[in-house]
């Protein structure tokens, strides 16, 4: 079985480098854009398994990005979970229906955050099998 290749789209250096090592030191195979533009690069160069979407992006927000991957046929099946610090009431329903599996809040729980992730992972596995 290949590693699980996890795309992070974070403008936050370090945001990306903590999460890129969680996920790194739990076996994941770990790659990272600042904004739309890089990631859409990323994206075309290897398909990730998963993203982690941060919604506050540069230019293009991780929402409106979100919805342009769930409209793309090559990208509409690869899962996307959003980072955000800005967990309000109704933004679990805004992510949702911009295509968002899930969302995590930052700051991040470190001790747990790897197997959230794996636990994502699982989740899109069994849901393709269920086609």
């Amino acid at each position: 079985m290949t590693q699980p290749h996890i795309l992070i789209v974070d403008d936050n250096l370090m945001n990306l480098a903590l999460v890129t090592y969680l996920l790194e030191a739990d076996g994941l195979l770990v790659s990272a854009a600042q904004d739309a533009d890089a990631a859409r690069s990323g994206i075309a160069a290897h398909a990730p398994d998963l993203i982690l979407m941060d919604i506050q992006l540069p230019g293009i927000d991780g929402l409106t990005f979100t919805r342009e991957l769930k409209c793309a046929p090559a990208t509409r099946h690869i899962p996307v979970v959003a980072l955000t610090a800005y967990a309000m009431k109704g933004d679990e329903a805004r992510m949702r229906e911009a295509g968002c599996t899930g969302y995590l809040t930052k700051p991040i729980d470190v001790a747990h955050f790897a197997g959230k992730i794996r636990a994502y992972l699982q989740d899109s596995i069994s849901s393709s099998a269920d086609f």
